[in-house]
């Protein structure tokens, strides 16, 4: 097995991740990326790997509570905690800009 991957496929990860890499950076990632690639195949390796379960170790089976609806609450009791207010709508800080 090649200890390297090739100058293409270096640029192609390049252009994939959007940034731009000196002659001397591909000289390092053919080496370096093949080295991760390696430790990720080793996945495939262990034995009794099921993709499935390493997507949600877990069953489907949860169980969840049913919705229920419950009583309204008194818009004055709740307007009474906030800092500001303006009629029954709480006011809040600007989060989004121009």
């Amino acid at each position: 097995m090649d200890n390297k991957l090739t100058r293409e496929e270096v640029l192609h990860v390049a252009k994939l991740a959007r940034i731009k890499v000196s002659e001397e950076e591909i000289e390092k990632y053919q080496v370096e990326l093949k080295q991760i690639l390696d430790e990720v195949e080793k996945v495939n390796e262990v034995e009794g790997f099921d993709s499935d379960r390493m997507i949600a170790p877990w069953s489907d089976d949860s169980t969840l509570r049913e919705d229920s609806e419950g009583d309204m609450l008194d818009p004055k009791e709740v307007l009474k905690n906030t800092p500001r207010h303006n009629g029954n709508y709480i006011e809040v800080p600007v989060v989004i800009g121009d």
